[in-house]
C-alpha cells in the first residue's frame, strides 16, 4: 500500500488517482498506524511552506515521516510536499523544513513570470530510478514560486529550477506534479511504486 499523507494540503485526489492508474494501492491517510504500514508514502503539497509545515506538525505527522524515512521507507514528495523534505525555506521568513534532503528552498531566479505555471523540459542531471524509462529533457508541469537551491542531490533541472528533482536514498521529491504531467509523470510514479514493491 502507498499512503499518501492527507494533511489538508494539495491536490490529493489527482495524485491518489494518479498512483491507482499505474497499479498501486493507494490510501489518503492522516492515521500514523496506516502511514506505519505503508510500503512507500507520498507527501503531496500546494500552498506556502510555513502552513503546510505546521499542518503537517500538529498531529505529528512531520515527525513522523522523517523517523520512518531514516529507517528506509521510501517517501516521494510532489511541488510544496517536496520543499517540505528540506532543511528550510526563505518564504516570507525563515523556517526550518523536515531536514530530509540538505540544502534550502528559495524563490525562482531568472523566470519571466512568477509564479512559473506550465510544461518545462527537465533535464536529468543524474541517474535515478525515478527516471526509469523517460527520456531526458521530457516536459513536466510545473506551478510554483519557490524551488529549492542546486543541491548536491539534484537529478533534474530546469531553466528556472536547479533543483527541479532531487533524491538521496530513499528520500526522493520532484517540483513539477506528475499527477498533471500526462505519461512521463505517470511513469515517475510508476517508477516509485515499483520501488517501494
Amino acid at each position: 500500500m502507498i499512503a499518501i499523507v492527507d494533511y489538508g494540503v494539495g491536490n490529493i485526489r489527482s495524485v491518489e488517482r494518479a498512483l491507482v492508474h499505474v497499479g498501486a494501492e493507494a490510501r489518503l491517510t492522516a492515521d500514523p498506524e496506516e502511514l506505519a504500514r505503508a510500503a512507500g508514502i507520498v507527501l503531496p503539497g500546494v500552498g506556502a511552506f510555513a502552513p503546510a509545515l505546521d499542518r503537517l506538525s500538529r498531529r505529528g505527522l512531520g515527525r513522523q515521516l522523517v523517523e520512518l524515512a531514516r529507517r528506509g521507507r521510501p517517501v516521494l514528495g510532489v511541488c510544496l510536499g517536496y520543499q517540505l523534505l528540506f532543511e528550510e525555506s526563505s518564504e516570507h521568513g525563515r523556517h526550518e523544513g523536515l531536514g530530509l534532503l540538505p540544502g534550502r528552498v528559495v524563490e525562482v531566479a531568472g523566470s519571466e513570470r512568477l509564479p512559473v505555471i506550465g510544461w518545462c523540459r527537465t533535464t536529468q542531471t543524474a541517474p535515478s530510478p525515478l527516471w526509469e524509462g523517460i527520456d531526458d529533457r521530457s516536459y513536466f508541469y510545473f506551478v510554483h514560486s519557490f524551488t529549492p537551491e542546486a543541491v548536491p542531490e539534484g537529478i533534474g533541472c530546469t531553466d528556472h529550477s536547479a533543483a527541479a528533482a532531487a533524491a538521496k536514498g530513499n528520500v526522493m521529491g520532484t517540483q513539477f506534479h506528475p499527477e498533471k504531467s500526462g505519461a512521463d509523470g505517470l511513469r515517475v510514479y510508476a517508477n516509485f511504486v515499483a520501488l517501494c514493491a
